[in-house]
């Protein structure tokens, strides 16, 4: 263990600790967030109202289009001088979901992710290659910083350039990989053709996340690289990969409850649910300062363990299951948040398109792939075979730009995507997450 002091904390020295940080919390934003000053006044609840946790259900929630509202710094608790870095994930029309930490939040999250390290056994006498991506994307520079805070030696190699990936570990003597579960499978099999048989090499260890993946994915990784694979969790919102890993017993996922509160509630009402049903997960961060998340509903849908299910590993921290679904309409692909209505929103404004279409997404082999098949008006099946293909290229330039992802386009004659009485389908995942 990283912590084995605070990672094997008795529950009531963590209830605690958690009501102290609560009532800190709720002050710190009452008196500098306007958003959830408002929010709070609303409901007529003062800070003096939340004494501890049994009072958190007080409070309102967050969503998700609260972040586009308050897009970009709507949210911020502290003044500008005092955040120290920016990161940010895809929205539900093109405006990212921002996150400004303060050199105390970056020190929180760097703990985080280094006990998620500390749940495969990585110590400050390993090396470990970060194959997420660096940049406005949490991933990278996320499990970059917990490495060093743990000690370990880094080998920053962003993500792509596959063959180079393999020749590192190898040469290298790399211990543990972190990357999306899709990458590692894309890193062995790149590693095949190269005949480097990956079950050979020191490497033993990684940390897969950013993307759905299923038990299945995961017993074919640790096949292929001859490791053993852990779940580790996180959203940018909340703070970044490291809100929570699997550990050594492979049962669950660890959320750092210190610091990331989880509750499950009931999707339709919003009311909270025993341990043990299955429900929409929400995050309170405890100690989340440049910007505060007080009950954010993720829309990712999973189950608490009851706290008398004790962990083989000796941790106390609050486990949730393997997520099973989301409750609603945000696609997963390679890491990046894909809403239909940021799809929706670049097809409008493209002179011919019509309002119909659908995106399908699948994985070929090892890769999540992304379709988007859209009606177009009659005449262009009639033009010049130049101008359908102009109009193809303009699609797929333009959410690229908006998505960061390639995605083919497939144009359809009016009518072609059939229609419903209902609501429209807009989104059709094939991946296999059982």
């Amino acid at each position: 263990m990283y912590d084995p002091k605070t990672e094997t904390m008795p529950r009531e020295e963590m209830r605690k600790l958690k009501d102290e940080r609560l009532r800190a919390t709720v002050r710190h934003i009452y008196d500098n967030v306007k958003f959830y000053r408002e929010r709070m006044e609303a409901r007529g609840i003062s800070p003096d109202d939340i004494r501890g946790m049994d009072d958190l259900p007080k409070l309102p929630f967050m969503e998700k289009d609260d972040y586009r509202e308050q897009y970009p710094f709507g949210m911020l608790g502290v003044p500008m001088g005092d955040i120290v870095r920016i990161h940010a994930s895809s929205g539900t029309t093109g405006k990212p979901k921002v996150a400004a930490y303060t050199r105390g939040d970056l020190e929180v999250w760097a703990e985080c992710t280094a006990r998620s390290l500390g749940c495969g056994g990585v110590t400050k006498n390993d090396m470990v290659q970060v194959a997420y991506g660096y940049g406005l994307f949490t991933g990278g520079l996320g499990l970059h910083d917990g490495a060093a805070r743990l000690g370990a030696a880094v080998v920053p190699a962003s993500s792509g350039n596959t063959e180079k990936q393999v020749a590192l570990i190898q040469d290298f003597k790399v211990d543990a990989l972190c990357c999306t579960p899709s990458y590692a499978l894309q890193i062995a099999e790149v590693a095949e053709k190269m005949g480097v048989d990956m079950r050979k090499l020191p490497l033993r260890v990684g940390f897969f996340g950013a993307e759905p993946w299923t038990e299945a994915m995961r017993l074919s990784i640790e096949e292929r690289l001859g490791i053993r694979a852990h779940d580790i969790y996180g959203l940018t919102e909340v703070s970044g990969p490291g809100v929570g890993c699997s550990c050594e017993a492979q049962d669950g996922i660890h959320i750092f409850d210190d610091h990331f509160h989880p509750e499950i509630v009931d999707p339709e009402t919003g009311e909270p649910l025993p341990d043990g049903e299955k429900g929409e997960l929400v995050f309170t961060c405890l100690t989340k300062r440049g910007m505060p998340v007080i009950r954010y509903r993720t829309h990712d849908l999973t189950r608490l363990y009851p706290l008398s299910e004790k962990c083989a590993c000796g941790r106390t921290f609050r486990r949730i299951e393997r997520l099973q679904g989301r409750t609603d309409d945000m696609l997963i692909v390679r890491g990046i948040n894909v809403f239909p209505s940021q799809v929706e929103d670049v097809l409008v404004r493209i002179k011919g398109v019509l309002p119909q279409y659908l995106i399908v997404v699948d994985r070929k082999g090892n890769l999540d792939t992304m379709e988007i098949k859209v009606e177009i008006q009659e005449h262009y099946f009639s033009d010049e075979v130049r101008k359908i293909e102009a109009l193809r290229d303009e699609i797929q330039h333009q959410i690229k730009s908006i998505l960061n992802l390639k995605a083919k386009i497939t144009l359809v004659e009016p009518g072609g995507l059939g229609r419903s009485l209902g609501k429209a389908k807009r989104a059709q995942d094939l991946r296999k997450l059982v």
